[in-house]
């Protein structure tokens, strides 16, 4: 890079930054962050346990906002003093270090932005995650567990904590189900852009010849809904079977019928969770879960209404993969719903997917 190019990138990113402040109207949000703390000193405050987390949550999740955008901003004027220090100097290596400024600068802005375009109801909840294998038995089932990992390792490079709702392994390996709770500002909001079928070609493990074999596994996700969110569900269109938990092992386990699956009768919408000893917790979870998942349905309700209306043809079905992780006879993932490929499929599968639902999440907005 040229030092010219670099001055008209810094242009670029001060004007972005620019737009980011109006968006953001930073004194209104120190405003709503002084509101908030005035109400966190009111000495009721912790009386409604729920109310308080929430108010909190909401605090930081401000807070950390506004920060960033002043570290951002703080940021760039120390780049642009490197570039006027530059230009007055010919000294490669401090172009060499303006060069990884401007590009630490870059991943701050579109990381930012991102982050600002998620505004969708619910976006910044928690996320329901689900991943079931296609058929082809043990193949599939392996192949869900991989993906299992791929997403457990994501969110913990995102600090985002992880509960196991609902896990029942493989007759020989991997799992035929498994439901996550993926606790972190945004979690949905990212995690969004995995629902759909993911499409693994390898070299089986367990096939002795050393055949090639595609598999198939569904993620689907939806937001964890508080209870002041109005979904209607009648008990009379519920039928609620308990059954002895199973899974990894544990001090219950097979000994109380603690485990719950409901089931929303007029959708056929099945839910279930064993991840707490308690029956009455998982029926609270498993509730949560079932109001989350027909949620999902009535927006997915009016989008094909909506597609209907604008006559769009979109294929819904096993076929329909939304990428492809290829293993063998070349290493590439590609998404089909925005064409990037990267071809480091193990750094894929150990959870590096973030350009993959940046590059979706750009998309449905451009």
């Amino acid at each position: 890079m040229e030092l010219v190019e670099v001055k008209q990138e810094l242009d670029k990113m001060a004007t972005r930054i620019n737009d980011f402040r109006g968006s953001l109207d930073l004194e209104s949000k120190e405003n709503q962050i002084s509101k908030l703390e005035k109400q966190m000193t009111d000495p009721g405050f912790w009386d409604d346990q729920d109310k308080a987390q929430k108010v909190i949550a909401e605090v930081n999740h401000l807070k950390s906002r506004v920060n960033r955008f002043i570290d951002m901003a703080e940021l760039l004027e120390n780049v642009v003093a490197m570039y006027d220090l530059v230009s007055e100097e010919n000294d490669p290596e401090l172009f060499k270090e303006l060069e990884d400024e401007v590009d630490k600068l870059r991943q701050e802005i579109n990381d930012f932005e991102l982050d600002m375009l998620l505004s969708e109801p619910y976006d910044a909840n928690n996320a329901i995650l689900e991943i079931h294998p296609g058929a082809g038995g043990t193949e599939s089932q392996d192949w869900a567990s991989i993906l299992l990992r791929m997403y457990q390792r994501w969110a913990e490079g995102k600090n985002f904590k992880v509960e196991t709702l609902n896990y029942l392994a493989g007759d020989e390996a991997g799992v035929k189900s498994v439901t996550l709770l993926i606790k972190g500002h945004n979690a949905y909001g990212y995690l969004k852009a995995e629902k759909g079928v993911h499409r693994l070609v390898r070299i089986s493990p367990f096939d002795s010849s050393g055949r090639r074999h595609t598999s198939f596994a569904s993620c689907d996700v939806a937001p964890e809904l508080s209870d002041d969110v109005d979904i209607e569900v009648k008990s009379e269109d519920l039928k609620i079977d308990t059954y002895r938990s199973s899974g990894a092992g544990g001090q219950h386990v097979n000994t109380t019928d603690s485990a719950v699956r409901i089931t929303h009768l007029p959708t056929n919408t099945i839910v279930t969770c064993q991840s707490e000893r308690s029956q009455i917790k998982n029926r609270e979870h498993a509730m949560k879960m079932l109001r989350a998942k027909l949620y999902q349905l009535e927006i997915e309700r009016q989008k094909q209404e909506l597609s209907d209306i604008r006559g769009e043809q979109k294929e819904i079905g096993w076929g329909s993969q939304i990428r492809s992780y290829v293993f063998h006879p070349y290493s590439m993932v590609k998404d089909h719903r925005t064409n990037l490929d990267i071809g480091n499929v193990q750094g894929v599968v150990d959870g590096d997917i973030d350009p993959f639902i940046d590059a979706y999440l750009r998309s449905q907005i451009d």
